[in-house]
């Protein structure tokens, strides 16, 4: 990598920790500023990266854009489901920027799809199960397509057979995951960190996988 992406991961990766600490601390004013900040320099990152996949890179760029509208709106009052709808544009802008230069063709990203859909169903079904329990059923349908979507995601990343896509996306599930049943299973007080943590660092191997 040059210095440039070097200096904005640098940056992106301090700015998380202060995110991470600011969220363990229950630091709002923190949290408010840093939480944004870590996928704008990200972006950066992206944009300064020498891509080995370049034609992957607004894609990448693109999902980058929209997660960070979805981290505004995940620190506002009841805008879950908006929220949602911009990590599920992501999560698209993602499969198809993993899937731009071939993927990892057809018989890979079948295989991932089958081992990932069947990790998502058995998490799926206790989130909805839990969902229904407290009322939430008009998040439902929204959930039900961002999990489809995100295992379609996750499998792109996989079929890929590189290791740094294929560790970004399953850490970036393992943040949704726990997301999910943080807000409808159980809540503990360590997720709100290992959620922020897993999501920033499955970010950021995804676009340091631009160059890989």
């Amino acid at each position: 990598m040059n210095a440039g992406a070097w200096i904005a991961l640098a940056a992106a990766a301090a700015v998380a920790v202060v995110d991470w600490v600011a969220v363990a601390r229950r630091a709002k004013r923190w949290e408010r500023i840093a939480k944004p900040l870590v996928p704008v320099l990200l972006i950066a990152v992206a944009l300064t990266i020498d891509p080995a996949r370049a034609d992957a890179r607004p894609w990448f760029v693109a999902a980058l854009v929209a997660s960070l509208v979805g981290d505004v709106l995940l620190l506002l009052p009841h805008a879950f489901v908006p929220g949602l709808g911009a990590f599920l544009l992501a999560h698209v802008a993602y499969i198809v920027g993993l899937n731009v230069d071939g993927g990892g063709g057809v018989a890979a990203l079948s295989t991932g799809a089958v081992v990932l859909g069947a990790a998502v169903v058995l998490v799926g079904r206790r989130l909805l199960a839990g969902m229904a329990a407290r009322g939430g059923s008009r998040e439902r349908l929204p959930v039900i397509v961002y999990m489809t979507v995100i295992a379609a995601m996750g499998a792109s990343a996989v079929a890929t057979g590189r290791v740094l896509p294929a560790a970004g996306a399953l850490l970036f599930m393992a943040s949704d995951a726990l997301i999910g049943w943080r807000r409808y299973v159980h809540e503990e007080g360590w997720m709100n960190v290992v959620v922020m943590v897993t999501y920033h660092v499955g970010q950021a191997m995804l676009v340091l996988s631009l160059a890989a």
